[in-house]
């Protein structure tokens, strides 16, 4: 189990950014935070991963858990050797390297040769293009190509968590619907528990276990998949299928109030 208990993020010790975000994340699930650029979304993938301090940001308040463990005064190196691995927003892989060197480095911690080979065809089993592409450089890949290297790298040091950044972001529908069925074997199959954090809530409902809603820092709604793709708001302002028909900004604005999530 991955866990936020109540925490709070503040940047230069004077911008707070989470507020007191409450998340439990099951081992062997796909779950999902959704909410608008801004929400608070990858801050708090930052915090969980030990990747605020580089940029002046500290988690003031509450503690993360894996597993019964704080990890959240843990360095990012020891977060990645306890199991969790973030995919960031963008890809950025590694342009200059070629798409298997970039497997590679994802494999650095492991103890043997044989086990990065053992790793690296796993990888080529769930992404096969990869292995269509493993010579050439990763700059020179398709943006979905890219996008499964990265979570490709991720997969190589053996995770129990990934941490997932917006993987749908500027891909063509069909090649999100390709990434995100594999997402759903891995976790079927393999047992690998995912973070994923998205702005497509159509797609992350479809395949996520559990879910949560982020706006302006603190969560304010929470449920099952099933019961979030149910809810009324969700599907009027993140699906878009309202069932009324709307006039005017007065009922945004009665929304905005409502939307409170009756907190």
């Amino acid at each position: 189990m991955l866990q936020l208990n109540n925490i709070e993020v503040i940047y230069d010790n004077v911008i707070l950014v989470l507020r007191g975000v409450s998340i439990e994340a099951p081992e062997g699930a796909i779950t999902t935070v959704l909410g608008a650029n801004g929400a608070g979304k990858t801050t708090m993938l930052k915090a969980i991963s030990g990747l605020l301090r580089p940029e002046r940001g500290d988690v003031s308040r509450g503690s993360i858990e894996f597993n019964g463990e704080r990890i959240d005064r843990m360095l990012p190196h020891q977060i990645v050797r306890n199991g969790i691995v973030q995919v960031f927003e963008g890809r950025r892989v590694f342009e200059h390297l070629t798409a298997e060197e970039n497997l590679i480095a994802g494999g650095h911690i492991l103890p043997s040769a044989a086990k990065l080979k053992q790793n690296m065809e796993l990888v080529y089993e769930y992404f096969p293009r990869l292995s269509e592409r493993r010579d050439i450089q990763a700059g020179y890949l398709s943006g979905g190509e890219q996008q499964m290297l990265a979570v490709g790298r991720a997969l190589m040091s053996e995770p129990n968590y990934v941490l997932l950044d917006e993987p749908s972001l500027g891909l063509a529908p069909m090649i999100v619907q390709e990434i995100f069925g594999r997402i759903q074997r891995l976790r079927d199959e393999q047992n690998v528990s995912f973070l994923l954090v998205e702005q497509n809530a159509k797609l992350a409902l479809e395949i996520a276990d559990a879910g949560y809603v982020m706006e302006n820092g603190a969560i304010v709604l929470e449920g099952q998949a099933s019961q979030l793709r149910d809810n009324a708001d969700i599907k009027e302002f993140y699906l878009g299928m309202s069932g009324e028909d709307r006039k005017s900004f007065r009922d945004v604005k009665h929304y905005r109030r409502r939307k409170r999530w009756l907190a």
